[in-house]
């Protein structure tokens, strides 16, 4: 049965689950949420299993209408939220169950802190699967399309227990983000190692779910002449490119890349690179200060 009608979509807003597991080997990358721990919390809100499809909205703008009762929840950027009943707004709170009813509007607005909202409806998203997973990947084209206005989305059989949570509060994660050196950190001169930890870094407009360049000093390679034969990546990985500039891969990134890797964001700190904004400052500390 349907449950939510597109009415707007912001810049972005696409399906997004966990992602499809185990298939690196075949070129096929994991994606999924890029903030895995606000499409989780989502679910929990609303009583689904953690990994339910949902949605992932970039920015401000989505609006979505309630084609029958239903819960929903909001979860990842801080910012505006609201609810339209009978021609009346309401604000309401993200990180909390919202019970819409039929013709309800939900108008995400403008995040005041982060980037990217998640939104869980009680039962799931039921949309076609590939390799197991309804996420969509940007940069393989795999996944259902992107989110369009006029879009009628479905209630799947997602849900597992009645959600007994009235709020869950949130503790924003600060501070630099913390890094594993390597594999390729020998490829460059101490001084570029000193570089990435020292310096502070300002995320670039060049930014998607595939990777976030940095801008700021570049990193030089001991032999700027040697070529890396393409390897593994996973998310998280810093690639320097030759002009020595840092990217960090996303979700969406190449199973494999030719750039060497001079250090890997530790898992902890992953779901913050959803909500990197364009002009942020940016600092990269190693975990284990040698």
């Amino acid at each position: 049965m349907s449950a939510l009608e597109v009415v707007a979509t912001g810049p972005l807003t696409l399906v997004q689950d966990l992602g499809r597991v185990g298939w690196a080997a075949l070129g096929v990358g994991t994606s999924g949420a890029f903030d895995r721990g606000a499409l989780r919390l989502a679910n929990r809100l609303v009583g689904n299993r953690e990994g339910a499809p949902g949605l992932e909205s970039l920015g401000a703008g989505l609006v979505v209408r309630a084609t029958s009762s239903c819960v929903v929840a909001v979860t990842g950027a801080e910012g505006d939220l609201a609810v339209e009943r009978s021609g009346r707004s309401t604000a309401v709170v993200r990180r909390s169950p919202l019970h819409l009813l039929a013709d309800d509007l939900l108008r995400v607005g403008t995040p005041s802190v982060g980037l990217r909202s998640y939104v869980a409806v009680r039962g799931g998203l039921r949309v076609p699967m590939t390799l197991g997973s309804a996420a969509r990947d940007t940069l393989a084209g795999l996944g259902p399309e992107p989110v369009a206005v006029g879009d009628r989305l479905t209630t799947g059989s997602q849900a597992v227990a009645v959600p007994h949570v009235d709020h869950a509060p949130s503790r924003p994660a600060t501070g630099p983000m913390r890094v594993v050196l390597g594999p390729r950190e020998d490829w460059f001169i101490a001084d570029a190692v000193r570089t990435l930890l020292s310096a502070r870094w300002t995320v670039s407009a060049s930014a998607d779910r595939v990777g976030i360049r940095l801008e700021g000093p570049p990193l030089p390679r001991r032999a700027p002449a040697r070529e890396l034969p393409s390897e593994p990546m996973v998310t998280g990985s810093i690639q320097v490119s030759p002009d020595g500039r840092p990217v960090l891969l996303g979700p969406d990134h190449p199973t494999t890349g030719g750039y060497p890797v001079i250090a890997v964001i530790v898992h902890a700190d992953l779901d913050r690179l959803a909500h990197a904004v364009p002009g942020q400052i940016l600092d990269v500390r190693e975990v284990n200060s040698r």
